[in-house]
């Protein structure tokens, strides 16, 4: 496939994303309408502060998928002078919208259900009314679970979610509809209660939300296995003996742009490095659809026995440290008397420095002739 045609597969898989969480949105919205219409008619007849919370929360979730159209296309805009990147980040604003109002909606249930507790009043439910409930259940069960999958096939973190908090929602509407049950045989009124449960389940989810967008918006650490396949698909391009700092950032659900460094024999050629780079970003894009913006190189010495021992000898004193999860980008020139390397360490231990200093201290005593640059690196 030719780079043209890479990127036009790119605009028809943006474009047919588009349109998947846009039809998925609206059949959200059509059904947490009808279910939010039914539930606020059967709850305010039987004077039943559960089943109006209830039609509350699918209203919400409605608007939430309004939201979700809205942020999926206004993310879609294409890229120009101001944002070369485009607009992928909208979505996160957008999702971060929905989850205040979700917020939002499980305090004001919080307030009313309490009041309840307070202040209590009989329900009154009719067999319409239990049906009408039972039958919300099977409908917001399903959806949930349509929505959710449909979600994780164009990864859309905010059907996802909106799939995730419909499962939810039919499971408190299970408890809606056995307090029903309970008080029609009992006389016992569980409604106010369980309005506080529904309350607390929305507002953890609100809270879960905003937690979620939030990192994707500060920026998170990339997933481990898209990791793996790039710095797989990285190595397997001649010349690269090894793939490290992998930094990628995210413009968007489908915007990946990314920075790495490549060892590479000190015998390469400026030309056949130049070639070797173009290779690397067009698999890496091919592959991942991942963007390589930049692409730095290390050398390895290749051409001197005793500089290949040195390095095994650093190696095993620095990685013999507690916390020291890797080496890299090893050089020494001999002409200058410097060793350089990258060493990273754990962020579980409470002072790298520290250990750092030590570690360049051990490093400095085994080769006191030698001037040593040592970089802390990332863990990324």
């Amino acid at each position: 496939m030719s780079e043209k045609e890479s990127s036009y597969s790119t605009v028809q898989t943006t474009e047919n994303r588009d349109r998947v969480i846009v039809r998925t949105s609206v059949i959200g919205i059509l059904a947490n309408l009808f279910l939010a219409a039914f539930k606020a008619a059967v709850g305010l007849l039987s004077h039943s502060i559960a089943v109006v919370l209830d039609a509350v929360n699918n209203l919400s979730d409605a608007l939430s998928s309004v939201i979700t159209i809205i942020g999926t296309k206004l993310a879609g805009k294409k890229p120009d002078k101001k944002h070369p990147l485009g607009y992928g980040r909208i979505e996160y604003l957008s999702a971060l919208i929905v989850s205040a109002f979700v917020l939002y909606a499980g305090i004001t249930a919080l307030v009313e259900s309490v009041k309840k507790i307070i202040h209590p009043e009989a329900a009154d439910y009719s067999a319409a009314g239990l049906v009408i409930i039972a039958s919300a259940v099977i409908v917001k069960l399903l959806l949930g679970r349509y929505v959710k999958a449909t979600g994780e096939k164009v990864n859309s973190g905010a059907l996802i979610a909106s799939g995730s908090d419909a499962v939810s929602d039919a499971a408190l509407s299970l408890s809606v509809f056995i307090s029903a049950v309970i008080f029609m045989v009992t006389g016992f009124s569980l409604e106010a209660y369980v309005g506080v449960v529904i309350a607390v389940f929305i507002i953890r989810a609100g809270l879960e939300m905003m937690m979620e967008t939030l990192d994707d918006i500060l920026g998170k650490r990339a997933d481990r296995e898209l990791v793996k396949a790039v710095k797989k698909t990285v190595i397997s391009v001649p010349g690269v003996r090894g793939a490290y700092d992998l930094f990628i950032h995210n413009y968007g659900p489908e915007q990946q742009v990314a920075s790495i460094h490549v060892e590479v024999p000190d015998t390469m050629t400026a030309d056949e490095i130049d070639e070797m780079e173009r290779r690397i970003a067009y698999e890496v894009y091919k592959e991942h659809g991942v963007i390589l913006t930049g692409i730095g190189i290390y050398s390895v010495n290749t051409r001197d026995d005793k500089i290949r021992e040195m390095r095994r000898t650093i190696g095993r004193l620095v990685t013999s440290h507690d916390g020291v999860l890797q080496m890299h980008g090893f050089y020494v020139d001999q002409e200058k008397k410097r060793i350089s390397f990258d060493v990273i360490i754990d962020y579980a231990l409470m002072d790298r420095e520290s250990l750092f200093e030590h570690i360049r201290g051990d490093v400095q005593k085994e080769y006191p002739d030698y001037e040593l640059s040592m970089t802390l690196d990332i863990d990324v």
